[in-house]
């Protein structure tokens, strides 16, 4: 008899300890704010662009096109749009991104640049890719304000001159160091360094280290995109 009481308290402690952690979790969950424990991140909240004019139309019914046929290491929609707004908000003349992917990046900084009256230059390594990216910057009409380099950034960068206004990296995260120590001195003051694939599995901790104590930068890393602006 006494077996059987204990066995039935234990069952019935057990039993309150479930239902006391299912009671936790609910209630940490409902105060957890959005973007955490599974829930939607802040891109739920956006909507999607809407096209001023039949050219912004055009560009963008391009864009969903490469991204459903060639979708190959391009950034998502949302880091392009990103990527857009900083060109036209702050009225960049050159922005250089290494990393042209097939074109998917170029073309939203493109939209932003069609506005500002500035050019891109773009370096993609794989030939194959290049000649992707080409014919999709041909066809969003985008070939005359983005120059595309086939080759090694990391040797065709030497031949940059000028003022940078946003560098936009994009390609080998082991090549970043390299990448900022030879451009951030074209980078003007108040340009801006933005780095995809800043996450804590593919972030290069000499890169990280670079733009993160340095007094004359400051960055921040939101969503795996790191943006740093150069100060001085």
């Amino acid at each position: 008899m006494k077996k059987t009481i204990r066995c039935t308290a234990v069952v019935s402690l057990v039993a309150g300890v479930l239902i006391l952690g299912v009671l936790i979790s609910s209630t940490l969950a409902q105060r957890r704010p959005r973007g955490m424990g599974g829930r939607q991140g802040d891109s739920a909240l956006e909507k999607p662009p809407v096209p001023q004019d039949d050219n912004e139309q055009k560009a963008l019914d391009i864009l969903a096109d490469i991204r459903a046929r060639q979708s190959y290491r391009n950034v998502p929609p949302q880091d392009g749009r990103l990527l857009r707004i900083l060109a036209e908000s702050m009225n960049a003349k050159h922005i250089v991104e290494i990393g042209t992917s097939t074109g998917y990046s170029g073309i939203w900084f493109g939209l932003g640049l069609q506005k500002t009256g500035g050019k891109l230059t773009t370096y993609e390594i794989d030939a194959g890719r290049a000649a992707t990216a080409r014919a999709n910057l041909e066809r969003a009409g985008m070939a005359d304000i983005i120059t595309l380099v086939e080759g090694d950034a990391h040797e065709k960068v030497a031949e940059l001159k000028g003022s940078i206004d946003i560098l936009f990296l994009d390609a080998d995260k082991e090549g970043y160091i390299d990448y900022l120590n030879k451009l951030r001195p074209l980078v003007r003051s108040g340009g801006l360094i933005v780095a995809h694939n800043i996450t804590a599995g593919m972030a290069d901790p000499d890169y990280m280290k670079a733009i993160t104590t340095n007094p004359d930068l400051e960055t921040i890393v939101r969503s795996g995109v790191s943006i740093t602006l150069k100060k001085h």
